[in-house]
């Protein structure tokens, strides 16, 4: 857990300082930009970030009002809503992510020789493997 919050603060806080993005704001856009034509449902993008659809909502709203996203009705059902990245919040993500991943390249990786970095990639897909298994959240779409 120490690294998890220490690795969550410290993206957060690159991301808001360099970017004016939080984490969340990051999280949200990436998802979105690489959803066909960079738009899907709510519950689509929620079960993909593994946040509850309440959580996703209120923060749309927040991202809608500095023009990151917009919600449009869905094209396939009346009733639901879609989430599309915005053309603004396309350009905020294709500068933000530059500077975000030669930050987590920093963090994460920057004292791994190339078989502890392959090693730790084969742990990883392992674990998160046994989470999409065990987990309540259904599996992703694939992309």
């Amino acid at each position: 857990m120490r690294v998890y919050h220490r690795l969550e603060y410290e993206m957060n806080r690159q991301l808001l300082a360099d970017c004016a993005l939080s984490l969340s704001d990051y999280t949200v856009m990436n998802a979105l930009s690489q959803a066909p034509g960079r738009r899907t449902g709510l519950t689509a993008l929620a079960t993909t970030i593994g946040w509850e659809r309440s959580r996703l909502s209120h923060h749309l709203q927040r991202m809608t009002g500095r023009g990151l996203v917009d919600r449009v009705p869905s094209k396939s059902d009346g009733r639901a809503t879609d989430v599309v990245l915005s053309d603004a919040g396309w350009d905020t993500l294709r500068s933000a992510a530059p500077l975000h991943a030669e930050w987590v390249r920093t963090l994460f990786f920057s004292d791994l020789d190339a078989r502890q970095d392959e090693q730790l990639a084969d742990i990883l897909a392992t674990v998160y493997e046994s989470i999409l298994r065990e987990g309540t959240l259904p599996r992703p779409a694939q992309t």
